[in-house]
C-alpha cells in the first residue's frame, strides 16, 4: 500500500499558507510556487491543482476531472492520488 492509497476520499485537498499556483506568463504554463521553491505543473498537475481549494473532496475532484476530460476514471484517479502524496509529502499540498 503506497502512501497514494492512504488519502482517504473525504479528504480536502488545499494549498497550503505561502504556496499558491500562478500563471508562468514567460516561459507559458502553471508553476507552483512555495517559499525558496518553483515547481514546474505539467498540464494534467495544473488542472488537478486548480481544483484543490479545500472546499472539494478528493471524490468530487476525480468526478470533475472525469467530466471535464472523459478520461478512464482509474487512471485519473491514480493520477490525482499520486500527485497529491508526493506533493504532500513535500508540504506543498495540505490533505
Amino acid at each position: 500500500m503506497s502512501a497514494a492509497d492512504d488519502i482517504a476520499t473525504t479528504a480536502r485537498p488545499r494549498l497550503p499558507r505561502g504556496v499558491r499556483l500562478s500563471k508562468d506568463e514567460a516561459r507559458g504554463g502553471f508553476v507552483l510556487l512555495a517559499p525558496e521553491r518553483i515547481v514546474r505543473a505539467d498540464p494534467v498537475a495544473a488542472a488537478i491543482l486548480q481544483r484543490c481549494d479545500g472546499d472539494r473532496s478528493l471524490v468530487e475532484i476525480i468526478d470533475d476531472l472525469c467530466a471535464t476530460y472523459k478520461g478512464e476514471r482509474s487512471r485519473i484517479e491514480t493520477d490525482v492520488r499520486n500527485l497529491l502524496a508526493d506533493l504532500s509529502a513535500k508540504k506543498m499540498v495540505e490533505l
